[in-house]
């Protein structure tokens, strides 16, 4: 996924889609595999610098200040013993969706997908190809988080244009609702049923409260576009065909 950075915020609005979007890009980089510049940028401050005031203006709490990992390697043990390794060849904390049955309700992996891949292509992603140097996981939390920046983008366009922004906040309220709050309250369950295995500590507390901050974002968007359609009504499938998002 391609992310994109906002303009400037030039009203109330704009600065809380501002930070909106930089707290799914900060977690996106947190949560994808780490980089030596992910520990560089943990050990200087920069990511607290960045993460707290998008906290602080979406929550009007404190982000708190936390040791990062002692080290690059400290950084990618932790991160591979919590969501690579794990028993039998399945990671301990899945980052996909597809691994946790109760998300799939009774699907089969392959039309989850589908169903997540719609919401892209309506807004014309495409997922990177193994020529690029990865291949994007449509269902991976980092995928979902990189997705839902863009939106904020999109609508932070739409307002700065004077154009109607409604259907972005359609779009991401659905997407909340159907897969990003659902696979992050799965992977805080899963995370607090798995033993310490050295996460880095600004990870651990993103896993903690990321769920909790989705359901106010869908509660927002919904106060702004109306409730999510309920599985089975005409609005759900009107949304599932991505009418409800043009």
């Amino acid at each position: 996924m391609t992310q994109s950075t906002l303009a400037p915020a030039a009203s109330p609005e704009a600065a809380h889609l501002t930070a909106e979007a930089s707290l799914y890009r900060l977690a996106a980089v947190l949560l994808s595999y780490p980089l030596a510049e992910t520990q560089q940028a943990l050990e200087d401050g920069r990511l607290y610098a960045a993460l707290a005031p998008a906290w602080q203006t979406l929550t009007g709490e404190t982000w708190p200040a936390l040791a990062p990992s002692a080290s690059l390697d400290d950084l990618e043990v932790g991160y591979m013993a919590t969501f690579v390794h794990g028993r039998r060849g399945k990671p301990r904390v899945p980052l996909v969706a597809n691994a946790y049955e109760a998300l799939l309700a009774g699907e089969s992996p392959g039309s989850y997908m589908l169903n997540v891949q719609a919401f892209y292509r309506h807004f014309g992603l495409q997922a990177a190809q193994g020529d690029e140097g990865h291949t994007d996981e449509p269902d991976h939390l980092v995928t979902m988080l990189e997705f839902c920046a863009l939106l904020c983008h999109l609508e932070a366009r739409a307002l700065a244009d004077d154009q109607d922004a409604s259907p972005y906040r359609r779009a991401r309220r659905d997407f909340i609702a159907r897969h990003l709050a659902p696979l992050l309250h799965a992977v805080k369950a899963s995370y607090t049923d798995a033993a310490d295995h050295g996460l880095d500590a600004t990870l651990a507390h993103l896993i903690d409260v990321l769920p909790e901050w989705a359901n106010r974002q869908r509660a927002a968007l919904e106060a702004q576009a109306g409730p999510c359609p309920r599985p089975g009504s005409k609005a759900a499938e009107a949304s599932a065909n991505q009418a409800m998002w043009d």
